[in-house]
């Protein structure tokens, strides 16, 4: 077994990759850099506009710049790797840089996961508990949420982490995926990896369904609440806070669900790849669209940085 892990350590692993060598695949890359890079100044301008203006230091953009960190450390963590093993036709990547990958990835994706569950919770006291707003959402609560999240995060990433790297590994290097991803690499493993299995789909399903769980009992109240209201106007705007929200949900535990609680048997290497895609570049794009487009605060700060920028230049 030490041999094994010796040899994975010093050759590490092949990425095979989503991308081939021909014309349609460059067009696909450069489409996937583009969407890498709005992400990444998507969220970067999200993260300082918040913490530049006053009017978005509530609960809600505090715990919208923690989304957005998260997003940025995902992209970061996955596509700079695939786009040089691409661009330099070299698809190896080190035992090392395979664990960290893998800790990294699972850690923000679990912390994400978690996040947006408590995010339903913050959403659920605004609408059915606005005037005790201030006291049970206090800056103590939100510090408390946010480190929450990504402590279940990091733990899950630290768990499946060691578990993978701790595998003997042998014969083909091969991985069929563009980035370190536990399950693809459980295939090229020589040991009985079915005590790990479970331990993997258990930490899938707590870190999955349990902040799932709390997103539709959160909303299963909101909706009680709204419908409660007498004003149109006051349910449309409660509506509308959720929104946004719910559009992020829909797309990240879709993805999510769809990759790692399918059974085993309905698994394919393509559809792993091209869902993964999604939810680990395009869904980081997407979250800072959805959050500033559809929200009159945060346009309103971005507006306002403009006009500062203009009146700083003419001077």
């Amino acid at each position: 077994m030490g041999i094994w892990l010796n040899q994975s350590s010093i050759d590490g692993f092949i990425l095979l990759g989503i991308f081939s060598r021909s014309q349609t695949d460059f067009a696909l890359f450069s489409v996937v850099m583009v969407v890498f890079t709005v992400a990444l100044c998507g969220n970067a301008l999200l993260i300082f506009l918040i913490y530049m203006d006053p009017r978005l230091h509530t609960p809600m953009y505090f715990f919208l710049s923690q989304l957005s960190l998260m997003d940025l450390m995902l992209v970061c963590d996955i596509v700079p790797k695939m786009a040089v093993n691409f661009l330099s036709g070299r698809k190896s990547i080190s035992f090392a840089g395979c664990g960290i990958q893998i800790g990294f990835f699972i850690s923000l994706v679990g912390s994400e996961g978690v996040l947006l569950g408590l995010m339903a919770y913050d959403r659920y006291v605004a609408i059915s508990h606005p005037l005790r707003y201030p006291i049970l959402m206090s800056q103590r609560v939100c510090l408390q949420i946010a480190g929450s999240s990504w402590t279940f995060g990091i733990t899950d990433g630290m768990i499946q982490m060691a578990g993978a790297m701790s595998l003997p590994y042998c014969d083909s290097r091969n991985v069929d995926h563009f980035f370190c991803e536990v399950p693809a690499l459980l295939k090229l493993a020589c040991a009985d990896t079915s005590i790990f299995d479970t331990l993997l789909f258990a930490c899938c399903i707590f870190m999955l369904l349990l902040p799932f769980s709390i997103i539709v009992a959160s909303y299963a109240r909101i909706l009680g609440a709204v419908l409660h209201m007498r004003s149109a106007q006051a349910r449309k705007k409660a509506l509308a806070t959720c929104s946004s929200h719910l559009t992020a949900v829909s797309l990240f535990y879709g993805a999510a669900m769809f990759i790692y609680l399918r059974p085993k048997r309905y698994r394919t290497p393509s559809h792993d790849k091209v869902v993964s895609i999604f939810y680990t570049v395009l869904t980081p794009m997407l979250n800072p669209l959805i959050y500033s487009l559809r929200n009159r605060e945060v346009m309103g700060a971005l507006k306002k940085g403009l006009n500062h920028c203009r009146t700083g230049s003419r001077h």
